[in-house]
């Protein structure tokens, strides 16, 4: 929120009163605290009275170092907090009578005492910094506050703070964490993250769980602002070597996302929100998919699973589906997953309504009423996941229908969380409005993981707020069926990808009405060249002989490619779980040093190396940019010089999915589903080797674990290849090179892409030379 009117001025009935000057240090084992009157002191009277800034600095991880600043410390309010990885890393420390340096690995605090200033500097560069008219205590007339101002360098971008369907750049907006269920297309969002981080390299996160104020280069332009509501602000500066370093060192600290299972990566299938159906409904798609040729993964029964104004009540419609316990082992016959709607509400006609309110299972008002309104369920209550008894008793309901046969849960809602309510464990309820979906979604994660293990759990969930990515995978939530809205989804998934999320969905073709034919087809192809793809909708199914003949062909056409990538995709997939970086990268997360790559966001990366440029026009075409090099479609081989913007126009079974140079990509010998060996027939496409640089690939199969290691080296016309770990039959494609005149260890065999390598098995060296 903004304090000042312009520049000069505070608004009417507000003070400010910044740090002015160290005045007093104080040091421990683990922490530096100074002590920061609003004014120089030039003589002991001034002492007598007025604030005085409390400002700790300690460090929970290597290069990290966090600031408490505080006005007044007695608060007893109880709040939740972030479950942080804080390791209490030891400082550096060095105090002269001018500053005081403060460190942690290649991260320091420069502390200048007499005139307020403080430094952040990594491995010798400055990343930004705080003065005297910044870090300060606020009043105003609805209330008091904590403000900090860290200063943006010219040409320095922002990024992150959660799943914003806003410009993808966040500078010159103003940003309230305050979870919403908004749909995509305004400033509200379901996944409030109060982490930024810039192309210079470094990230924030602000340690509140509670409503986060951002002016990002809006209140001062040269500044980000955040602010917090009461007597305290925490906040942590991360370093990092580069964007993906700093984005390493936020979910060592708040969490690393879970592997999901391999079948997860499959395609989805939904019944839709409000349309009719029943078990022989169901069988229609299913079957409909089959005959089609079109690979189903997972089918996912929407809220009408359960009876209309009692949801929910974990119990299937018996006029829809008088055998569900049948119904799920016949569909797992066919060789799918299950998945089932849930919420975290229980509507006043739910039987378990009552239950919940005589055991004490429900938020409650101050007087001891059970909170209740009517906005999406006739008198619904909400479930206290602050209460363990509440907890273990929503887990029942859920255990009932994994006994059933059900997989996962796809976890709605959590963001109309009230403020006027009374916890069980006595947190603060304004506090809590953004934590809730972390208890919910927790709840649901670990059910999962107990009944189905390690790598084999996820939930589909609408709603985070920050170390939610520990509890994959996250959707877009409610868009539109328009090209418009499908260039808007893609912008939240990749400032929640910068927020520290790694797996992301949406509903193929948009959630409201109905798509044209030609956007579902579209959108298929964006769909299916996402981490998870869902076909879903609200008022009528998504099914795509709906639509037309050639919607079907282009459906399967992108699940079977997806299908034959999951070697890669499923390897990228097991880099996200080990150190954070996300499967789903923009074009800046990958590309820092290219300019050019700051403000893209319409094209992202998927992993390392395949770039996707959706097309996003009913004219077919599309622009999109490449960094240096020469870029290979995969889908139709062709090489396309980057350094340059390129404009396309492609059919409905092609779109710019281009491999970087000097890139390996594994390619299964499978397209048929996601959940197969992907060490058997592997086959190592190989693209636009440049000479002198390695190039390399790191395999892993469905359980997580390393089945091999490649490398590749061109020189001049002949090329060295290493192989370390263990597969069944395996192939190397040099795309584009149409002749090899010698093999040493492998046999040569002609392709209308190039020439493939055959492998003995267990042969750890090749070496060939091209013609």
């Amino acid at each position: 929120m903004k304090f000042t009117d312009g520049y000069w001025l505070k608004k009417k009935g507000v003070n400010i009163y910044n740090a002015a000057e160290v005045y007093d240090v104080k040091r421990d084992d683990n922490s530096v605290t100074v002590y920061c009157p609003p004014v120089k002191i030039m003589h002991r009277g001034q002492t007598l009275g007025g604030p005085l800034l409390t400002i700790r600095f300690s460090s929970p991880r290597e290069n990290i170092i966090r600031v408490q600043a505080y006005h007044f410390t007695g608060g007893t309010q109880k709040e939740p907090s972030f479950e942080l990885a804080d390791e209490s890393y030891p400082l550096g420390v060095v105090e002269t009578d001018d500053e005081i340096t403060i460190s942690s690995g290649k991260l320091c605090a420069r502390i200048c005492k007499r005139d307020f200033k403080i430094q952040y500097i990594y491995d010798g560069r400055l990343l930004t910094s705080t003065g005297n008219r910044q870090l300060g205590y606020i009043t105003a007339p609805d209330g008091v506050y904590m403000r900090e101002q860290l200063a943006l360098d010219v040409g320095e971008t922002v990024y992150g703070l959660g799943e914003r369907f806003t410009p993808f750049v966040k500078n010159g907006q103003v940003v309230d964490i305050w979870n919403e269920d908004g749909g995509t297309a305004s400033e509200q969002a379901y996944k409030n993250i109060p982490f930024y981080m810039t192309n210079k390299g470094y990230g924030v996160f602000v340690n509140d769980t509670g409503r986060v104020s951002y002016e990002i280069a809006s209140e001062v332009v040269s500044r980000v602002q955040f602010s917090v509501p009461g007597e305290k602000l925490d906040y942590m500066v991360i370093g990092g070597d580069d964007m993906k370093g700093v984005l390493e060192n936020y979910t060592a600290l708040t969490g690393r996302p879970a592997l999901p299972p391999a079948w997860s990566f499959g395609l989805w299938l939904s019944t839709s929100f409000t349309t009719d159906y029943d078990e022989k409904t169901v069988n229609s798609f299913i079957d409909g998919m089959t005959q089609r040729g079109i690979p189903l993964s997972v089918f996912h029964f929407d809220c009408f699973w359960m009876k209309e104004y009692e949801w929910c009540n974990f119990e299937w419609d018996e006029r829809q589906f008088p055998d569900p316990a049948g119904m799920l082992a016949r569909l797992k016959e066919k060789g799918l997953k299950i998945c089932v709607w849930i919420n975290p509400y229980i509507a006043q006609k739910s039987p378990l309504f009552e239950e919940g309110k005589q055991n004490g299972y429900l938020l409650k008002r101050q007087n001891g009423d059970v909170w209740q309104w009517d906005m999406w369920q006739p008198g619904m209550g909400l479930v206290d996941f602050t209460n363990p008894a509440a907890c273990e008793w929503y887990c029942s309901k859920l255990q009932r229908l994994m006994d059933m046969g059900v997989d996962c849960f796809k976890t709605d809602f959590g963001e109309r969380i009230p403020t006027d309510v009374v916890y069980f464990d006595g947190s603060d309820p304004i506090k809590m409005h953004n934590y809730y979906t972390y208890l919910y979604n927790k709840t649901v994660f670990k059910l999962v993981k107990k009944n189905k293990g390690e790598n084999n759990a996820l939930v589909f969930a609408r709603s985070a707020t920050a170390g939610s990515q520990k509890f994959p995978v996250h959707w877009g939530g409610d868009c539109d069926s328009e090209y418009y809205s499908m260039a808007e989804s893609l912008r939240g998934g990749l400032s929640l990808a910068m927020s520290g999320f790694g797996f992301w969905s949406h509903d193929i073709s948009g959630f409201e009405s109905t798509a044209t034919p030609d956007l579902y087809k579209r959108w298929a192809a964006f769909g299916l060249l996402s981490t998870h793809s869902r076909l879903h909708g609200s008022g009528s199914y998504r099914v795509p002989w709906l639509f037309d003949e050639e919607a079907v062909d282009v459906v399967r056409h992108f699940t079977e490619l997806k299908c034959s990538l999951m070697p890669y995709l499923y390897s990228m997939a097991c880099i996200t779980a080990q150190r954070g970086i996300p499967s789903m990268r923009s074009m800046v997360l990958e590309f820092p040093e290219d300019a050019n790559c700051a403000w893209l966001d319409r094209q992202y990366m998927l992993g390392d190396s395949l770039l996707i440029a959706p097309i996003f026009h009913d004219d077919s075409t599309v622009d999109y940019y490449l960094p240096d090099g020469y870029w290979t479609n995969f889908i139709s081989n062709k090489v396309v010089e980057g350094g340059r913007w390129q404009h396309e126009k492609h059919n409905y079974l092609s779109l710019p999915l281009m491999v970087r140079p000097n890139s390996i990509i594994p390619v299964g010998s499978n397209d048929q589903t996601t959940d197969y060996a992907y060490g058997d027939g592997l086959t190592l496409h190989a693209f636009e080797l440049e000479d002198g640089k390695l190039a390399q690939t790191t395999v892993y199969d469905r359980d997580g674990s390393l089945i091999l290691k490649a490398t590749v080296l061109k020189d001049g016309d002949t090329v060295h290849m290493h192989f370390n770990g263990k597969v069944n039959g395996l192939s190397v494609l040099l795309r584009n090179v149409f002749a090899v005149t010698q093999a040493d260890g492998a046999k040569i065999k002609a392709t209308g892409l190039g020439a493939e390598l055959l492998i003995d098995d267990g042969l750890e060296d090749v070496t060939c030379v091209l013609g």
